[in-house]
């Protein structure tokens, strides 16, 4: 039995599985910090599969910070159209202009100028520190998290935050005089396809000599993961509104989907009342007149119900322009960057 005094039998059993067994993933076969960044910022609450694809289209629009400092927001905002939590490239977009003023473009190495970032929390700048420029800072996520309860036994409840920064303590430590990027990442890949949260294959794993809930029978129960959270559900009327052959979408300049197109949505109890508030807020006479069906959507701390109608905009359009009526069409539509809640919705039309 290894104890976790021995971490130098702990980081060499790791490594050597990683290098045998670990994912290839197209961020892996760089060191570029740009790519890397791209690349660990859309695995943020997105599955490895998904990412993939939208990561090469990314780079291959926007392949350096420049690029991505200088692009019409319309354009990032397009590339990442179906990833969600959209905040995400907003402020990488933010971060990559703050590294074009302060860094001359250049990304930074050291953990402390990459936290500054706009975007940036402990992970990533562990991820990317440790990745790209080989700084021995141990990646806390979801996986390590996971592994560090089961290596040493632990009863924490990794929900809370003080169990986040005790275990960045024990990375820290496990992550020193070795190779930081192979043992960040083999760490993610065993929590990926090892150390599961459910039936974990302890028999295939290279570090179970090292691990006391192994030996001790209770990596079943663990981690303790009991997270206290609610969702809040709102009902909205979402309209499809058409004048002849286009459609209205509004660019939403702030909240929740700030940035990106969608369709009109007032929380009111009915087709009339979407009319009134509709005319308020714009000048503009429309009447709903077929309903289509109740979509729901669910975000991290929110549930949207959008009972969706089609509607017809009833002035002529030569008055729309006056009152900021923005019409798309088809094609129009096609190119702009619209959040996946609302795509649901133009999916009906």
């Amino acid at each position: 039995m290894c104890e976790l005094k021995n971490i130098k039998t702990f980081q060499k059993n790791l490594i050597q599985w990683y290098e045998t067994n670990g994912r290839d993933l197209p961020w892996r076969h760089t060191k570029d910090p740009y790519a890397i960044w791209v690349s660990e910022i859309m695995l943020q609450q997105t599955q490895v599969d998904t990412v993939k694809p939208y990561y090469l289209r990314f780079l291959e629009t926007l392949p350096d910070i420049q690029s991505l400092a200088n692009a019409d927001e319309d354009v990032a905002f397009k590339l990442w159209e179906g990833l969600g939590y959209y905040r995400r490239v907003r402020h990488m977009q933010e971060a990559a202009r703050q590294i074009m003023e302060k860094y001359d473009g250049i990304f930074p190495e050291k953990y402390d100028d990459i936290l500054t970032l706009k975007g940036i929390g402990n992970y990533t700048a562990s991820a990317v520190s440790s990745i790209a420029f080989g700084q021995e800072k141990g990646v806390i996520d979801g996986n390590t998290l996971r592994i560090l309860s089961r290596i040493y036994n632990r009863q924490d409840n990794i929900a809370l935050e003080k169990t986040k920064k005790a275990y960045q303590i024990l990375m820290d430590q496990l992550i020193q005089g070795c190779d930081p990027s192979k043992f960040n990442q083999g760490m993610m890949d065993l929590g990926a396809g090892v150390c599961t949260p459910r039936k974990p294959d302890c028999e295939h794993c290279p570090v179970k000599d090292c691990c006391e809930a192994f030996a001790s029978g209770t990596a079943g129960i663990l981690p303790v993961n009991i997270k206290n959270t609610s969702k809040a559900d709102i009902y909205y009327i979402t309209a499809i509104l058409k004048k002849d052959n286009k459609y209205l979408l509004i660019k939403n300049k702030e909240g929740l989907l700030q940035n990106l197109y969608g369709f009109v949505q007032y929380e009111v109890e009915s087709p009339v009342s979407f009319e009134e508030t509709f005319y308020d807020n714009y000048g503009i006479s429309v009447r709903l007149y077929e309903y289509c069906k109740e979509i729901k959507h669910v975000f991290s701390h929110r549930i949207w119900h959008m009972n969706v109608y089609i509607g017809e905009i009833m002035n002529p359009e030569s008055e729309l322009k006056d009152h900021d009526i923005p019409l798309y069409s088809e094609d129009e539509l096609a190119e702009l960057p619209i959040s996946t809640a609302h795509r649901k919705v133009y999916d009906l039309r």
